[in-house]
């Protein structure tokens, strides 16, 4: 059996042709999403050194991730109207002078409000990236390597955390905080001329249909008509469910957990950060090609994922003694890692549930589902930090709140997603062998 690529692929008739222009197209749009990683994740890596610098406690530490993520999420409609109404560069161009921006803000911040109001700002810009660059995706691949693209884009992303946890971490304590936040947005200014000379909405020959100018009323029916696609509420949940434990761990609370609640180094918590990137690498390849080759392994694995994530957790929680051993911490940091991948599996529900001129409103839906479920996490382990003195273990129970609620909602719509999924698949055929004469 050959092995799918992005840059080789059998397109039926009306597809983007794929090839290699659209590999290099594609590459600018996930270079933007990696370099808006990196920025979105740098207060992971100094999550104690902003405590410290700004004089704050764990809730209002927590604040920094909290409004940047409640911007993220709160943008994601908007965003995806926007991508649908004036493609793909011209919304990545404006993304990436905000985040850009807001990491030089960070960087040169004097004080707690200011600081907060620059993450704001990069909240702002990032959200207008990765639905950017799945509506690249598609229109620049076959509709068959929707999966295998979204998969690679979130490998790329993690990529981008991965820098985070290595070199900005040392950079942070080599050079110290304005130097590594201001010369790390210098990466913001690359991909911004990248992007002006180099991307491409499309490919010629493939121009979507144009976008009705019909106000506020054509807005509303947009978002109506996704949301009442069951494929589009299942991915939300699924999304929500998956992608928080991680997102949490590696944003802000697990450098704090790993050093002040498991006793660790920061070199050592900074490894364990390291493996969760490292292990949602490989799990995303993994998932891609299953999900490429076998559509209907989505909802398992997003399922396996969650009940794996659980358990780990569970016995890392409640482990007797004042720590958990480096095993445990190991396998917890190594399944927290397919987090990442299986919240992309919720963009796989979404996306044949919408026709072409909503994949942006659709993938925005599905997009805030997991950084609610992060905000709400957030905010959750700060104050319970707080109100329990440090105690981690009832702070990270929080989790199984969360959890808890997903499981519900996805197996609430799971079987109406499917009916409908196999309605729009029995119609597309009908259409696709009655071609008019």
């Amino acid at each position: 059996m050959s092995r799918p690529s992005l840059s080789s692929s059998t397109a039926l008739p009306g597809d983007p042709p794929g090839g290699r222009r659209a590999l290099a197209v594609w590459g600018i749009g996930v270079s933007v999403y990696f370099v808006a990683v990196i920025f979105r994740t740098s207060l992971g890596v100094a999550g104690l050194d902003a405590a410290d610098r700004f004089h704050v406690s764990a809730s209002a530490l927590s604040t920094f991730s909290i409004l940047q993520l409640l911007v993220y999420a709160g943008m994601q409609i908007p965003v995806g109207l926007l991508v649908d109404r004036l493609g793909t560069k011209k919304v990545l161009t404006l993304g990436v002078v905000l985040f850009t921006a807001g990491q030089i803000g960070f960087a040169l911040a004097p004080s707690y409000g200011m600081a907060l109001a620059s993450r704001a700002l990069l909240g702002c810009g990032d959200a207008m990236t990765f639905i950017s660059v799945l509506r690249l995706g598609t229109r620049w691949f076959p509709a068959r390597r929707g999966p295998l693209i979204a998969q690679f884009a979130g490998l790329v992303g993690m990529a981008g955390n991965l820098v985070s946890t290595l070199v900005l971490a040392r950079l942070l304590h080599g050079v110290g905080w304005t130097a590594a936040f201001a010369g790390s947005s210098v990466a913001g200014l690359v991909v911004l001329v990248l992007t002006l000379l180099f991307l491409k909405d499309h490919p010629d020959g493939h121009e979507p249909e144009p976008f009705p100018h019909q106000g506020a009323a054509y807005v509303r029916r947009q978002i109506a008509a996704s949301w009442r696609e069951p494929g589009t509420r299942l991915g939300l949940w699924v999304h929500f469910t998956t992608q928080f434990p991680a997102m949490v761990f590696l944003l802000l609370w697990g450098l704090p957990f790993l050093v002040e609640a498991q006793g660790l180094s920061r070199a050592t918590a900074g490894d364990l950060l390291t493996l969760v990137v490292l292990s949602n690498m490989v799990v995303g390849l993994v998932y891609g090609q299953i999900v490429a080759r076998h559509h209907a392994a989505r909802l398992p694995l997003a399922l396996g994922t969650v009940l794996a994530t659980a358990a780990v957790w569970a016995t890392t929680l409640v482990y007797p003694g004042e720590h958990a051993p480096m095993w445990l911490l190991i396998v917890l940091c190594a399944v927290l890692g397919a987090c990442g991948p299986a919240s992309m599996l919720g963009f796989d529900f979404a996306r044949p549930a919408n026709p072409p001129e909503r994949q942006g409103t659709a993938s925005g839906i599905t997009n805030m589902g997991g950084f609610v479920a992060s905000m709400t996490t957030l905010l959750a382990v700060g104050v319970l930090l707080d109100l329990t003195n440090d105690n981690y273990r009832i702070a990270f129970s929080a989790v199984f709140v969360l959890q808890a609620l997903g499981l519900t909602q996805i197996f609430r719509l799971r079987a109406r997603a499917a009916r409908r999924e196999r309605e729009r698949l029995v119609a597309s055929r009908v259409e696709t062998v009655h071609v008019p004469a």
